[in-house]
């Protein structure tokens, strides 16, 4: 083993044992489940805006958006992360301070239980269906996670795959297992600091190494439409269009902010909605710098291809791994500064990683087990099956990820289209009208949720033309079923109407 590869392990580990060691104190702060999964409702407006974007911003934001540029150019990497700002905004502006002040007044700690309780469902039926799709959509969005600490490791170090990835799962599990909610939250923010770090560092070393800002611009533009965001390479030297169609269903990617149940849970969290503001500002400005950079990045790992500077045909989600091993070389300081970096890769994995796991955890185990099966259980009890949801999922997600070749963002995307179509709409309908009731809460989530599937393997087959981002046709289609659904069934209850009214002049 190599000086600089000791450093980076040196640097990893550091990171890795502060992350458990955050977890272990907050182990003792947490007496029943809902420190458990809300922290009790303590956040702070600083950890609140980065835990939510950290918890958001997961391997694709150093990996897949990068990866995207190298290979096809800025075009979907840029509008992406226009759709990615403006949903960030807009959710926090409409979303963030109601649905803390609704779970609040009727005392919901998970996304299912606050539609179940928003709609007087004593069935639970609601909370039922919404946990299962929390479940279909989560268990492989966190594999997506564990993949891309197995591709990290794997390429640093030469490492088996699958071994490198397993570990990465046990210390994300150990950590979010300890301390839930808020062992949670505290590591995002500093992973999110992490994250910041490695971005600025690495852009500063590519663009050195390239020639200077001029040269690596000059080099990506001798590539075929990289700079145009009306077409796009299509990774094998030629072009393809990215027409009007296209760019509005990228766009739609904003749309999945409204239903992202670990983004809903930090607003739930927060102490004081009032500094809600405070948290959108900073939220805001950090997604817009944090996705330009990396979509830089990658247009810099281009422009050191054409320098000569890094060889060429390495998987383009890697290109902030590659920067990095050449930066290793250059002594035992840049060695080290090299695994600050990689561990800003895994930061980005683990603050989204440790958030799925919980609110996939705790819709198995609060929602499902607890609340749908009404089974009573002692706290302790019921932290015991809080933690050991946290593994068995965790178990499910490692299985899935055994798979090397699966793409980061791929993965990723589909989930995000699952959550924003499924809970997106029902989210936006449950705090801003008051004619949505439970039959229409049914429908939206079935419909949004079966829609993504439905879109993506078998509508979009059908034609190019359909072949659009699946979040945008289950997303319309979602909140025409609860409009209809609703006003074709009874009308909800005073009681619900009143809490609803209640609600909004508490505004």
């Amino acid at each position: 083993m190599t000086t600089a590869q000791i450093c980076i392990i040196i640097a990893i580990v550091i990171y890795l044992a502060a992350m458990v060691a955050i977890g272990a104190v907050y182990s003792k702060k947490n007496k029943n489940t809902d420190d458990f999964y809300l922290g009790g409702r303590k956040l702070g407006p600083l950890v609140t805006a980065m835990s939510a974007e950290a918890s958001d911003m997961s391997s694709y934001l150093l990996m897949g958006l990068p990866g995207l540029a190298v290979v096809y150019g800025i075009a979907e990497a840029s509008w992406t992360a226009i759709g990615l700002a403006v949903g960030t905004y807009v959710n926090w502006l409409l979303v963030a301070k109601r649905i803390r002040l609704y779970s609040h007044k009727i005392n919901a700690v998970t996304i299912p239980e606050f539609f179940a309780k928003r709609f007087h469902d004593n069935a639970k039926v609601l909370s039922l269906i919404a946990a299962l799709i929390i479940i279909i959509f989560f268990v492989p969005y966190t594999a997506s996670g564990f993949s891309a600490c197995g591709k990290l490791f794997s390429s640093l170090f030469g490492v088996d795959y699958q071994i490198a990835m397993i570990i990465s799962a046990v210390v994300i599990v150990l950590y979010t297992t300890l301390g839930g909610f808020s062992a949670a939250s505290t590591t995002d923010l500093i992973q999110s600091i992490v994250m910041t770090v490695a971005l600025f560092v690495v852009v500063g070393f590519g663009v050195s190494q390239a020639g200077g800002v001029h040269a690596v611009l000059e080099n990506a533009s001798q590539l075929p439409a990289y700079f145009s965001l009306t077409s796009t390479g299509d990774g094998a030297g030629g072009t393809t269009p990215y027409g009007g169609l296209t760019i509005v269903s990228t766009l739609a990617w904003g749309l999945g902010y409204f239903g992202m149940p670990h983004i809903l849970l930090r607003f739930m969290a927060i102490e004081d909605s009032k500094k809600l503001k405070t948290s959108r500002r900073i939220a805001s400005v950090w997604v817009v710098i944090s996705m330009a950079v990396a979509i830089f990045i990658g247009t810099v790992g281009v422009g050191m291809i054409g320098a000569g500077v890094l060889d060429g045909g390495f998987d383009g989600e890697r290109v902030i791994i590659e920067i990095s091993k050449l930066l290793s070389t250059y002594g035992i300081f840049p060695a080290l500064v090299a695994g600050v970096i990689l561990s800003g890769i895994l930061a980005a994995t683990m603050s989204t990683a440790d958030s799925q796991l919980l609110a996939a955890s705790s819709s198995a185990s609060q929602d499902i087990f607890i609340s749908f099966f009404k089974v009573k259980l002692s706290q302790k009890k019921a932290m015991l099956i809080a933690r050991a949801s946290v593994i068995l999922i965790s178990v499910i997600g490692v299985i899935i990820a055994l798979d090397e070749n699966s793409s980061i963002f791929r993965v990723v995307s589909f989930a995000w289209a699952g959550f924003g179509a499924a809970f997106g709409p029902l989210v936006l309908f449950s705090l801003f009208w008051k004619r949505t009731n439970k039959a229409g809460a049914v429908a939206g989530m079935v419909t949004g949720g079966a829609m993504v599937f439905i879109w993506k393997y078998i509508i979009a087959k059908l034609s190019p033309v359909l072949n659009i981002y699946e979040l945008l046709p289950a997303f319309i289609l979602s909140s025409l079923a609860i409009v209809a659904v609703s006003l074709l069934t009874k009308a909800p209850d005073k009681s619900i109407t009143d809490e609803f009214d209640a609600v909004k002049a508490m505004q």
